[in-house]
């Protein structure tokens, strides 16, 4: 049962790797800490949800938008077969890789650049994560996805978003549902409050 592994795997990786030293003793608490540059790692409990939602096998290829600190590429690197990581800040993109590489993981990929965009290259993909909140739905994105693909993303003003899983039915057209109320940082680009 995919349920099962994944909470061994979370009760089993630590969180204080993901973290500058000052805040490890920090690691076990279940809320977002700041990792620098403005940036967040999200709870525990929500990165477990999100990847739950996912319902992620070795056969997806994953996007995933804002690699922050690399606690939630993890656990996408450990259930998905690929994944592809974009993080607009190029400090925080090298330390994930670092830790990542570091814990052996091969089948991540990494670029430096704006999320709001994807990474067309390697489209389409089965699964899509946003770890950053868009002011509106980033179509770009739910254009990578492919037919029966699925996107987790927080969409909504500063302070309150919704968190939204997107589907890329068969027929090409994209199906909603709501999950639940969330708070993340500010997609930069075109999906920024500021811009959406």
């Amino acid at each position: 049962m995919i349920d099962d592994r994944l909470a061994e795997f979370f009760y089993k990786l630590d969180r204080s790797l993901f973290l500058d030293d000052d805040l490890k003793p920090c690691a076990g608490l279940d809320r977002p800490l700041p990792i620098g540059c403005g940036q967040t790692i999200s709870q525990p409990s929500l990165v477990l949800d999100m990847t739950r939602a996912l319902a992620l096998d070795k056969n997806c290829r994953v996007l995933e938008i804002g690699t922050g600190s690399g606690y939630q590429t993890a656990f996408l690197a450990e259930f998905a077969g690929s994944v592809y990581t974009v993080e607009l800040i190029a400090e925080l993109s090298a330390k994930a890789e670092d830790r990542l590489r570091s814990l052996g993981y091969a089948n991540v990929f990494f670029k430096v650049g704006d999320g709001s965009l994807g990474w067309r290259e390697h489209a389409p993909y089965d699964r899509v994560i946003v770890t950053a909140a868009a002011g509106a739905l980033p179509e770009e994105l739910a254009g990578q996805l492919a037919a029966g693909g699925k996107m987790i993303v927080p969409v909504g003003p500063r302070g309150m978003q919704l968190l939204k899983a997107v589907i890329r039915l068969e027929d090409g057209t994209l199906g909603e549902e709501t999950l639940y109320p969330v708070t993340f940082v500010e997609m930069k680009g075109r999906y920024g409050w500021n811009d959406g």
